[in-house]
């Protein structure tokens, strides 16, 4: 399950979002342009080409990605690491509030201002978010995103530039992956191999279990 994470979340957890069938099954755009593949080959691909018009983007997790058939090109490619929290390590920061749709101009101004990943007018449907303002403006975040089984993914962790150093990564990533916990999930994270908030997730109990890769694909 864990080897292509993205699939098992659109066919367990996550199939209210799926479109697509048993070979390619995509969430919607607006959610995230992440997708599925039950398997690497132009069978796949082909009927992932029934859900992404030309010129579209697909990105996929797992274990390993093949370049694309023809009517694909590669966009971006990069390792991930995989981590795991058997074991929370608390870590606590004043004021973390509850995020809700009003909140979403304000995530989207934070997330293209520091890129931690895609996010979408509908990204907050994946479960909660949680954040850290000061004088009324958004400068951290954390959130849920993709949901293979019990497996439930902390993701859109992100902070403005000028309140980095503060441990407010830390204590964001804690607060969703306590309620992860609290509910029965089993929490992970994706996380570029050479990021260095690496550091930040093995404070709080993430240990790293495997290593994926991150594939972006347009159709041509």
């Amino acid at each position: 399950m864990l080897d292509n994470p993205i699939w098992y979340a659109l066919t367990t957890a996550h199939a209210r979002f799926a479109e697509g069938d048993e070979l390619a099954r995509r969430y919607p755009p607006a959610v995230t342009p992440l997708a599925g593949l039950v398997e690497q080959s132009p069978k796949a691909y082909s009927a992932l080409a029934r859900l992404i018009p030309i010129g579209g983007i697909a990105g996929f997790f797992r274990d390993v990605l093949p370049e694309p058939p023809d009517g694909w090109v590669s966009v971006y490619r990069c390792g991930m690491r995989q981590m795991m929290c058997a074991r929370l390590k608390p870590s606590a920061a004043a004021h973390i509030v509850r995020l809700g749709p009003a909140d979403v101009p304000a995530m989207t101004e934070l997330v293209q201002l520091t890129d931690p990943g895609p996010f979408g007018p509908r990204t907050l449907e994946f479960g909660d978010f949680y954040g850290i303002r000061d004088n009324g403006h958004l400068v951290a975040m954390a959130g849920e995103r993709i949901h293979p089984g019990p497996y439930a993914e902390v993701s859109a962790v992100c902070t403005h530039p000028d309140y980095r150093g503060r441990g407010y990564a830390a204590a964001l990533v804690s607060a969703v992956t306590q309620g992860m916990i609290d509910r029965g999930d089993l929490p992970m994270l994706h996380v570029r191999s050479d990021n260095p908030a690496v550091r930040v997730y093995e404070h709080v109990g993430y240990t790293t279990e495997r290593y994926l890769e991150l594939l972006k694909v347009k159709r041509v």
